[in-house]
């Protein structure tokens, strides 16, 4: 029906990647605005995260810094917050954010936060499904002509569309108990936090995008199973 390795329902991600682009640019964008924004505390994004750690009493958390550029993130297996340079070093409001933001995370699991606790359970499921899902199906879509693997193969992506759909409520409230903690500490004033609240906005973009192009994916293997005969 189709030439060989010729896939037609390529098109249907097409939108979802190019908004995916577009996110990565404007976090990226504001994330060096702001980066050369100095917040008036002068603390570091590192010391920010430990006080905030100490002032809601979480004291088994490791704060250390990590290679990269914004490869920030916590570690719920070795209880560790994870900061890039420019983060972990940087005072800016930037940097005072996405420290926050990470923080949040950590007060997330030691607060026992249900859609994180879900998120680390669904973890193993989404990693598997995500990578031997589209292979079943486009293998069975285009060699095998098998609705069978074709269905198959959507079942296990679902695994990973439902992660990325229950990241998008965790990395929320994170970004909202930033923000908040960060105001309730007098660590920003008014002033500062709408710069702050950007950057995190813009990171929260990257996450929406990539529950789109989830979505994207499964719609894809839907319509190949669609487009498929029944034997």
């Amino acid at each position: 029906m189709f030439p060989f390795f010729y896939d037609p329902t390529m098109i249907i991600i097409i939108p979802f990647i190019l908004f995916s682009v577009y996110a990565q640019y404007k976090v990226k964008s504001t994330f060096n605005k702001y980066l050369s924004v100095t917040a008036r505390t002068n603390k570091s994004g590192a010391d920010i995260a430990r006080e905030l750690l100490r002032k809601e009493g979480v004291s088994d958390v490791t704060v250390e810094q990590t290679q990269g550029r914004l490869s920030d993130h916590y570690d719920p297996r070795s209880k560790t917050l994870r900061l890039s340079s420019d983060v972990y070093r940087g005072s800016s409001l930037a940097a005072i954010g996405v420290a926050a933001h990470e923080t949040g995370h950590a007060i997330q699991d030691a607060t026992e936060y249900s859609p994180l606790k879900v998120r680390h359970s669904l973890f193993p499921v989404a990693n598997f499904g995500s990578q031997l899902g589209p292979i079943l199906a486009v293998v069975g879509f285009l060699f095998f002509k098998s609705q069978f693997l074709v269905g198959l193969g959507i079942l296990f992506f679902l695994g990973a569309v439902l992660f990325q759909i229950i990241t998008l409520p965790v990395e929320f409230n994170a970004s909202n108990r930033a923000l908040k903690l960060l105001q309730q500490y007098n660590f920003l004033n008014r002033d500062e936090a709408k710069g702050t609240k950007k950057v995190l906005n813009a990171a929260a973009l990257t996450y929406v995008a990539s529950t789109l192009v989830a979505i994207g994916h499964l719609l894809r293997l839907v319509m190949m199973f669609g487009m498929m005969d029944e034997d």
